[in-house]
């Protein structure tokens, strides 16, 4: 009966651990979630380029010079980026804001017809309660914006924290590069051990789907940005340079990035072009790109080793950003891939077990 019943207590003491161990980080994190966005930027840099500073070592670069070149050459590329794209964006987005009136009067001629016909067939209640509820829904999302913005500006772009990011990133990104090896082995000496070749593997398929996903994404929302933002400036879409780049920056959600810059591009071009054909080549664009990052870009840069549905990233991406503001945003895909890979663990040892196939099986 003893032994029966020590190894129960001991799972139960297991499990026990595990729970208050992740309900203290979940609180740690909800605690400092204002002062960790350097530390996990810095943390995503050092991750995505510690292959690049895995190979410079092997080419017999010492591993602190490696993860210099490596930061350094990072910062090269997106101060060199910033000088030559930040006055163009700067204006375009000067140039959209300056002409929202404009937008709006014209979306008011456009829709003055559909508006004539609801009044001539829906009576004055029902008008009444269409505007009631365009109002309210209105509110809603004027409200939801402004807290997003609110929290962006308060937790990720209020100047201490932008100087932050300037200053703390690179140097948390150089000593986790630096160390990264020494790191994992700390934490791997620190595993138990009965259970350690288990969360080894579970951590391989977890570094594997992070690194498609990363890695591969990132790649996959670089050339997307560059394809449509060229693409767009090139059949003279206004703004078109911003319009390609957020595109490619939010296509990490498959389908809702497409569609949020299809609707943006295609509108703008209803607007500005009075012939068909340029708002058909500005649809046309982006459903290349669509069915380029389909059947090339994600099959070739990410693979099938993900597994994370798009309604998943968008459910965790705005769960994080309630939870804990900008880093949860940050977190958002990272756990979540962690938590598909637990899942898919636990659903194997689960059709593996009695539970499933009964007694007999």
């Amino acid at each position: 009966m003893n032994d029966r019943i020590g190894p129960s207590i001991s799972m139960e003491k297991r499990a026990l651990f595990w729970i208050l161990g992740l309900a203290v980080f979940g609180l740690l994190l909800y605690v400092l979630s204002g002062v960790l966005v350097p530390f996990v930027a810095g943390l995503a840099v050092a991750y995505f380029f510690d292959p690049v500073a895995d190979r410079l070592e092997k080419a017999g670069v010492s591993r602190g010079l490696a993860a210099a070149v490596v930061i350094a050459g990072f910062l090269a590329l997106a101060g060199a980026l910033l000088v030559l794209i930040y006055p163009l964006l700067q204006g375009q987005v000067v140039g959209l804001i300056a002409h929202i009136p404009e937008l709006i009067d014209a979306a008011r001629e456009q829709s003055a017809p559909l508006l004539e016909t609801l009044n001539e067939r829906l009576s004055s209640g029902q008008i009444s309660d269409l505007k009631g509820t365009a109002g309210s829904y209105a509110g809603n999302a004027l409200g939801w914006l402004g807290g997003l913005l609110q929290d962006v500006w308060s937790g990720g772009l209020a100047f201490f924290n932008l100087l932050s990011l300037l200053i703390i990133t690179p140097l948390v990104a150089f000593y986790l590069l630096r160390d990264w090896d020494r790191i994992v082995a700390h934490f791997d000496g620190l595993l138990p051990r009965r259970s350690a070749v288990t969360i080894r593997e579970q951590a391989t398929a977890i570094d594997a789907t992070l690194a498609a996903f990363v890695r591969g994404q990132a790649s996959v929302c670089f050339v997307l940005g560059i394809f449509y933002a060229t693409g767009l400036t090139i059949i003279g879409l206004d703004f078109g340079l911003l319009v390609g780049l957020g595109t490619g920056i939010i296509s990490f959600v498959p389908y809702v990035g497409a569609g949020i810059g299809m609707l943006t591009g295609v509108g703008i071009a209803l607007f500005q072009f009075p012939e068909t054909t340029s708002v058909i080549i500005v649809a046309a664009i982006f459903f290349v790109g669509q069915t380029a990052e389909s059947y090339f870009l994600t099959p070739k840069l990410v693979g099938d080793r993900v597994g994370l549905h798009p309604v998943w990233i968008v459910f965790a991406l705005l769960a994080g950003g309630a939870l804990f503001g900008f880093t949860g945003v940050l977190l958002a895909v990272p756990v979540t891939a962690v938590i598909g890979v637990l899942v898919r663990f636990a659903t194997a040892r689960y059709l593996e077990s009695p539970l499933y196939g009964g007694e007999g099986s």
